[in-house]
């Protein structure tokens, strides 16, 4: 599986910024409060039985989810990222390098994850991603996760409607990457439009979490 869609630069930079990312993740967390609340509500959403979790990252969201899953599956697109989660939680987990825009999951889950991952879905892609996550769903199976609203000024290269951003790595270095503002609210209603009901629920701070189902 390629790790990009080779049209698609931005996405292509998108892959290259997390990859390059990778060993100073954690050094680039989001500030404010909410963070405690996403977490209790993930715990009480109860991740049990076979999950998928896409866009894994370093495992930090993988951990957790081991704690009530009976089995998991992370994918990332970056080989880093899979090197530093599986150091993380060992051989519990299986690992699939894989480009999401693009993969066919091979199997049928109780419960699909994603953490910090739904804004980098670029609009006109979201259709497509979501009837992924259907095609993952088993029979009664549920959806939650997890985001940030936070899109400091200095990102903010083509200005505040743009869902394009620039970040930089602790040396400077410059990428460009998909950064979609949602709004609890109106992602909600926009999910409802493709068949999920999904409660999207703003945290006091930038976070915000969906928790739900497929309505089939």
């Amino acid at each position: 599986m390629s790790e990009h869609d080779p049209s698609d630069p931005l996405l292509a930079e998108q892959v290259a910024y997390y990859r390059a990312i990778a060993g100073e993740y954690e050094d680039h967390a989001i500030p404010g409060a909410g963070a405690a609340e996403v977490i209790a509500a993930l715990d009480a959403f109860g991740p049990t039985g076979d999950v998928l979790e896409l866009a894994c990252g370093p495992g930090i969201w993988t951990e957790r989810l081991l704690r009530q899953a009976t089995s998991l599956t992370a994918v990332d697109a970056s080989p880093e990222m899979l090197a530093r989660a599986r150091a993380r939680v060992g051989e519990r987990a299986r690992f699939l390098r894989a480009d999401l825009f693009g993969w066919t999951p091979d199997r049928r889950y109780d419960v699909v994850f994603f953490g910090f991952w739904i804004s980098h879905v670029p609009l006109d892609r979201f259709e497509a991603f979501w009837s992924m996550i259907a095609a993952a769903l088993a029979p009664g199976g549920r959806v939650f996760f997890v985001d940030d609203s936070y899109r400091p000024a200095e990102e903010l290269i083509e200005g505040a409607a743009s869902a394009t951003v620039q970040r930089r790595l602790k040396d400077g270095t410059p990428f460009r990457a998909v950064k979609v503002p949602h709004r609890a609210p109106d992602l909600q209603a926009r999910l409802g439009e493709l068949g999920w009901e999904i409660a999207v629920t703003q945290t006091a701070g930038a976070f915000y979490w969906g928790a739900g189902v497929h309505a089939r």
